[in-house]
């Protein structure tokens, strides 16, 4: 950086100076994690000579929150992919199953709409198709924040849901399926060339919430690309310009994680490997009769906290999948 031609490529420059602060705050975070270690030491040995009650309570404090960034700090290690730092693209899709698995949709919709209050993350919401009696046929969500990317990654795949129906009147156990597609965000640094002719775009009346200018002016966005029959819709924003943006953005997402998964596939292939978390592949049940339990079926980790997990409280499941994939990626 000290270079007198580092300003010569801009780009490269910014980048640089980008992965220089992420290695300069990674390193004051393990200090000062280091520094509290030895701050604790150094009160316990006072504690042993001299049992006050008062030292006692504000070392359990220090303690509480010692180990607090400790999780934090090993979190930020774990979250190393090449797009964990990313924003976050979600879809949700019912299966099979009419009306039950629209309405398991909407649940994982609430569940994560949750999680992202209790993270910090933005919610926003480009599509929404509402099922007919009720639930969702399909959304389609934006997640914006630090690592949104890598926290969500873990929810890619089908989830099952195994309950009494509140639709069926003879109150039958039902099982539902509904896919999460999560992809991370493209951004300038990444070029993704689109051919117009694999292009078709229809515009048309937004159907949600919005403001006077739903209904009147056709501003929802649907973009079809030919060559891969990827469709990307946008109707939340307030002109037709701005909707193309979204699809357009998302479509961008789209096609490049499709690259980035034919290179893993040649790169497994290459190395031998049978194993694989595909796409549509199950990888969490959801169990709420006749007994209470949510189990992720690559990881184990389960808990019998049903609720408390539809109301968001994902964190354990996403640390527990970022521990595994690690152990994956260096087995020995």
């Amino acid at each position: 950086m000290a270079q007198p031609d580092f300003w010569n490529d801009q780009e490269a420059a910014q980048k640089l100076i980008s992965e220089n602060n992420r290695l300069k705050e990674k390193r004051d975070s393990l200090m000062n994690l280091v520094a509290g270690y030895e701050d604790e030491q150094t009160a316990l040995e006072l504690l042993k000579a001299d049992p006050d009650p008062e030292l006692q309570e504000e070392i359990e404090t220090e303690l509480a929150s010692l180990q607090e960034k400790f999780h934090n700090y090993e979190l930020d290690l774990l979250l190393a992919g090449e797009y964990d730092d990313h924003n976050a693209l979600m879809e949700i899709h019912p299966g099979a199953g009419g009306t039950e698995a629209m309405d398991w949709g909407q649940m994982l919709f609430r569940m994560y709409q949750r999680y992202c209050e209790s993270a910090g993350f933005k919610f926003e919401v480009n599509d929404y198709e509402p099922g007919e009696e009720a639930g969702l046929k399909s959304v389609s969500i934006r997640i914006v924040g630090k690592n949104a990317y890598g926290m969500l990654k873990s929810e890619h795949g089908v989830h099952r849901l195994v309950r009494i129906s509140p639709f069926d009147s003879a109150k039958r156990r039902h099982t539902s399926f509904a896919s999460v597609e999560v992809i991370p965000e493209v951004d300038d640094s990444i070029d993704i060339e689109i051919d117009p002719k694999d292009l078709r775009i229809d515009v048309f009346r937004s159907s949600g919430a919005g403001g006077q200018h739903i209904n009147k002016t056709s501003s929802a966005v649907r973009i079809t690309h030919l060559p891969t029959g990827f469709v990307t819709t946008s109707q939340a924003q307030r002109s037709q310009l701005q909707n193309r943006e979204t699809a357009m953005n998302e479509l961008k997402a789209k096609l490049f994680h499709l690259e980035e998964e034919k290179k893993r596939q040649e790169k497994m292939a290459l190395k031998g490997e049978q194993k694989e978390i595909g796409w549509g592949s199950q990888i969490r049940s959801y169990v709420f009769h006749p007994y209470n339990m949510v189990k992720d079926l690559r990881t184990n980790y389960e808990t019998a906290d049903t609720s408390g997990v539809m109301d968001g409280k994902l964190q354990p499941f996403i640390y527990a999948y970022l521990q595994w994939l690690l152990s994956q990626e260096n087995p020995e």
